[in-house]
């Protein structure tokens, strides 16, 4: 499969695991791009009054920023997931550059939470096989989505979101919407904040619950885990001793604060200060 086919719709009918399809009976509400102090804790508090929980695909660059927020997250009762790094395009990424950004967002995630993420989506939507490799080694998922809200332009509004969403709201869907507009239009995740009290009101006037991928039934996927805390406890790695507010794990100090190069698989997913066992975080 090519690194930009997972744009594709028939592949995405074909395989309905990767698109995030689900039970009948349910819609998967995700979010991306955050953890965004503007933004997050406005979808935070509208999800807690409408009863609702999601899954937000965090940025590794955003959660270093904003890591109380990212600890917000999960004690609201949501679930978190990894969306790499930067908000990079994996067709345009130096070869190990992929890898070594979801593995740094992946140990980030554990150091800051204490949650082992379940979930990959890639920026973009684009899943190269480096991507889907690294994904494996880490014991993350990837999956899509089946239907969009278009909530990232500056001419989003609630009611353009809603129209968008409206052709694939139905049981199984996995929803994407932004709870940042940290790689999009100023201001656009208002359009989505606001579709978010009609879009759960058509969703349960049809009979449908809505909740985070961990209680989706994703194809594929046998038990939920991550932050519910099924499949035993958590897990955590030998080498997660990033302290929130200084360079993540594998950082090479640059200007960028770009984690550092991959150093194979079987060794260390990023190059650390202390050895590591094959395979600990696996």
């Amino acid at each position: 499969m090519g690194p930009a086919a997972t744009w594709l719709p028939a592949v995405r009918r074909l395989l309905p695991g990767l698109a995030g399809a689900g039970a009948a009976d349910h819609v998967a509400l995700t979010f991306d791009d955050g953890p965004d102090p503007r933004s997050t804790p406005r979808f935070l508090d509208e999800l807690a009054r409408l009863g609702c929980r999601a899954t937000f695909f965090v940025l590794g660059e955003m959660l270093e920023r904003h890591p109380a927020l990212g600890r917000r997250v999960v004690a609201d009762g949501h679930e978190i997931a990894v969306h790499g790094w930067h908000h990079g395009n994996a067709l345009a990424a130096a070869p190990g550059r992929t890898a070594a950004e979801i593995g740094a967002a992946a140990r980030l995630v554990m150091a800051v939470t204490g949650v082992r993420p379940a979930w990959y989506r890639p920026p973009y939507g684009v899943l190269s096989a480096e991507a889907l490799v690294a994904a494996r080694v880490l014991g993350l998922r990837p999956v899509l989505w089946t239907a969009w809200g278009r909530d990232w332009t500056r001419s989003a509004t609630p009611s353009s979101v809603l129209a968008a969403l409206a052709p694939g709201l139905r049981g199984g869907a996995t929803l994407l919407l932004h709870d940042s507009d940290h790689t999009s239009a100023s201001g656009s995740w208002r359009s989505g904040l606001g579709a978010l009290p009609e879009l759960v009101a058509r969703c349960r006037s049809a009979g449908l619950r809505v909740g985070p991928l961990r209680d989706h039934g994703v194809s594929g996927v046998s038990g939920s885990r991550g932050s519910s805390g099924s499949r035993g406890a958590v897990r955590r790695h030998p080498v997660l001793h990033h302290t929130p507010g200084t360079a993540a794990p594998g950082n090479t100090g640059d200007a960028e604060n770009t984690p550092g190069p991959w150093n194979g698989f079987h060794d260390n997913p990023l190059p650390t200060t202390r050895k590591e066992k094959p395979g600990a975080f696996q």
